[in-house]
């Protein structure tokens, strides 16, 4: 870290952080837009498409189980860890992510001090319930026959716990996301291309309000 952006955080009195999937790279997690990126090897699959087709869904289950891997062996990197410490250093300090890989949690960042926009890969829920399914009881049964997971409490749909194309983002998660944003003094980016909208609103919107705007790319 160098020493202007070490004194902007030790002036700022709410400092957000607002990280992409470039800060993931560097673990082993590919991004979706770059050469070698998630969208150049796989067309995404549209919500609608998910909720209309049980073939999308299990050639959706298909992917996920395919890629698990990665993630599940993805650990934090010296960005994750200098995330981390800054959140907790900082009482006031906030993070809003884009990723779904979970490697802040395992980096040491807090769950009450973290907004995941995009969801996060690590488990499913019931679209319809929100009712929270772990990845290996679905995996153990898609594996036997390609079931597709359905919900045991309401017959719903389940889906991983990400943000598809066309799905809506989280209500709530986007609230208290622009809430941070619209308190804070420090707004620093990492790793992001600020391409995806709404969540790429939000530097913007740090800067109409007089923050100070940091982008590490």
């Amino acid at each position: 870290m160098n020493q202007e952006l070490s004194q902007y955080i030790s002036e700022a009195k709410n400092i957000v952080i607002f990280t992409g999937a470039g800060i993931s790279t560097e673990s082993g997690i590919p991004d979706f837009r770059g050469p070698q990126g998630v969208w150049k090897t796989n067309t995404p699959i549209y919500f609608q498409d998910f909720i209309g087709s049980e073939e999308v869904r299990k050639d959706s289950w298909k992917r996920k189980f395919s890629g698990q891997d990665i993630i599940k062996k993805a650990k934090p990197n010296i960005g994750h860890l200098a995330v981390a410490e800054i959140i907790n250093k900082h009482e006031s300090a906030y993070l809003i992510t884009q990723n779904v890989d979970n490697l802040h949690q395992d980096a040491g960042v807090p769950d009450d001090k973290i907004t995941e926009i995009h969801g996060n890969a690590h488990y499913a829920s019931c679209l319809d319930c929100g009712i929270r399914y772990e990845l290996n009881s679905i995996k153990k049964a898609f594996l036997e026959n390609e079931t597709v997971p359905y919900c045991d409490s309401c017959g719903g749909i389940i889906k991983t716990a990400t943000i598809s194309f066309g799905q809506s983002m989280p209500e709530e998660g986007m609230q208290i996301a622009q809430r941070k944003t619209l308190g804070c003094d420090l707004f620093i980016t990492i790793g992001t291309s600020l391409v995806v909208y709404p969540a790429a609103g939000f530097p913007k919107l740090a800067k109409e309000i007089g923050a100070k705007l940091i982008i590490i790319n």
